[in-house]
């Protein structure tokens, strides 16, 4: 690349001109989504889903129905115990609502992330149930013990 001066208002600045040969292409990222609006998204879509109301869920998240709004609007960053209390009321994990907010994110972000199983548990999956699992949908959910500590 080679350099080219440019004067803008009496001062002067050096413009790439051209590119070289060796030069890396430029990769157009998709479009950049901040936190906060798509976890509000979620949640907002989770609420109206299950036909509740704002002042049903912040009653039951012990929250202020204008925080709860603010946040479901994506003006506020949410903390984690706070989050943790509106998908309790929602009667959701907070994984699920997390996981949601992933694929959102990159969806919008032109990532592609891929539900799939291992070709060797899905074999093993096809030898212990008799059917191929193709999904982590396939797979069912596995009962863990409850250590008291």
């Amino acid at each position: 690349m080679t350099k080219q001066p440019v004067s803008v208002n009496g001062v002067v600045r050096w413009k790439d001109v051209g590119q070289t040969e060796n030069a890396a292409p430029v990769h157009e990222t998709g479009k950049v989504i901040l936190l906060r609006h798509a976890i509000g998204e979620v949640l907002r879509n989770v609420r109206q889903r299950q036909g509740r109301t704002l002042r049903e869920v912040s009653h039951s998240a012990r929250v202020s129905l204008g925080y709860l709004s603010e946040v479901e609007r994506g003006q506020k960053e949410a903390s984690s115990e706070l989050l943790a209390s509106i998908c309790q009321a929602l009667n959701i994990t907070l994984s699920a609502m997390l996981a949601e907010v992933s694929a959102r994110m990159a969806t919008e972000e032109g990532f592609s992330v891929p539900d799939t199983v291992p070709a060797e548990f899905s074999e093993q999956f096809k030898r212990e149930y008799g059917i191929a699992a193709t999904s982590s949908r396939d797979i069912p959910a596995v009962e863990r013990p409850v250590v008291a500590r």
